[in-house]
C-alpha cells in the first residue's frame, strides 16, 4: 500500500475509480483539494496535522460521516473499518465505492 494514497477519509486512492478518470493524484497529494473542488474532511485532517480521520480521538464526526452518507459516494462502513485498521497499522484495505453504480 502507497501511503501517499491513502486517503484521509478511509478511501484508498490506489484503487479509486476516480483516479483513472480524473489523473486525481490522491488527497494526500493535492492538500485538500482534488479535482472536484474542496474537501471539508481533508481540510479538517490537514489543519489538526493528521494523516487521515484514524488518527483523530473524534472519529467519525460529523464531516466524515456526511461523506458515508452521501447519496452518490456513501459506502456501507468500509471507510470506517479502512480508517480503524490503519491506525493500527495494517496496510490493508476494503475497496469503498466511489462512483455512482447506477451510472458506472
Amino acid at each position: 500500500m502507497d501511503k501517499n494514497l491513502v486517503g484521509r477519509c478511509g478511501t484508498y486512492c490506489g484503487v479509486c475509480d476516480w483516479k483513472e478518470k480524473t489523473n486525481c493524484p490522491g488527497c494526500q497529494r493535492c492538500n485538500g483539494k482534488p479535482f472536484w473542488g474542496n474537501c471539508l474532511v481533508a481540510e479538517c485532517s490537514i489543519d489538526k496535522n493528521y494523516n487521515h480521520c484514524g488518527e483523530c480521538s473524534n472519529l467519525p464526526c460529523d464531516k466524515l460521516v456526511g461523506a458515508y452518507n452521501s447519496k452518490d459516494h456513501g459506502d456501507n462502513g468500509e471507510r470506517l473499518i479502512n480508517l480503524k485498521n490503519w491506525t493500527k497499522g495494517n496496510t490493508t484495505y476494503l475497496k469503498v465505492r466511489t462512483l455512482n453504480t447506477e451510472e458506472s
